[in-house]
């Protein structure tokens, strides 16, 4: 996969792509990058690429110019395009699954108070939303898009560590303990310790449901759950009857 970053501050994406799992997916030839400034294809002595909002209001919008200039000479034209943005589609696993399966991916990091709508209009495929808040950068919106979407590219992450990851199956991930066995007055549960492979992938299963039911109960009602995983929820949901009003055997 290759990824482009169009951004007015380079320096805040580059330390990404040269650490960590992406530093070794790069070094592998899986991943290939390229970080261009759009400030280079703005004209003038101050390379300004920001302008005062036709309309009035606070703030300075990014000039369509510049960003299209970058966008021709990154090759990107008439590729899928990624702007991410408050008022865009919201990331969800499956989303970035979808991305990921893209051969070229091309973010435009918006700054300011936003990004010309002509250029989005012209260009932008995706318009894509981190969750419901604002920042300051486009730029931390797009590592994080791009962080979620790269590992699930073939090669990068063993696809055994990604089964099990919270939505691999519209579950939430079940609690994880290293060493040591005692910590803080607190053990490791002991059926991690005992050895019982169908124990402890009982014990998994039952605390992925508990942690989803607690933190995500939205999830449950679209989750494929399996005839356990059902019967273990069943069993969850019949010790918890406050939770249980929520829910009715056939959402189940």
């Amino acid at each position: 996969m290759r990824i482009t970053v169009l951004t007015l501050f380079p320096g805040m994406v580059e330390p990404f792509f040269s650490s960590s799992i992406m530093k070794r997916a790069v070094e592998k030839g899986i991943i290939e990058y390229s970080i261009v400034d759009i400030r280079d294809f703005a004209e003038g002595v101050h390379r300004k690429a920001d302008d005062i909002p036709y309309g009035g209001g606070a703030g300075m919008v990014m000039m369509a110019a510049p960003v299209a200039a970058a966008i021709k000479a990154a090759g990107a034209e008439g590729r899928r395009i990624v702007f991410p943005t408050p008022s865009g589609r919201i990331l969800t696993q499956r989303y970035a699954e979808e991305l990921s399966r893209e051969d070229e991916l091309c973010f435009i990091c918006g700054h300011y108070e936003g990004l010309d709508q002509r250029i989005i209009d012209e260009y932008v495929t995706d318009e894509i939303s981190i969750g419901d808040y604002v920042l300051s950068s486009g730029e931390s919106a797009a590592v994080v898009i791009i962080d979620a979407l790269y590992r699930l590219v073939d090669g990068v992450i063993a696809e055994e560590s990604l089964e099990d990851e919270s939505f691999s199956s519209g579950l939430l991930e079940y609690p994880q303990y290293t060493r040591p066995e005692r910590y803080c007055m607190k053990s490791v549960p002991s059926v991690l310790l005992s050895g019982h492979h169908r124990h402890i992938t009982e014990w998994r299963c039952m605390k992925r449901l508990e942690k989803t039911m607690l933190n995500r109960p939205d999830l449950l009602s679209d989750a494929s759950l399996s005839i356990e995983e059902r019967r273990t929820l069943l069993k969850i949901l019949n010790n918890d009857k406050g939770t249980c009003q929520r829910w009715t055997l056939s959402e189940l």
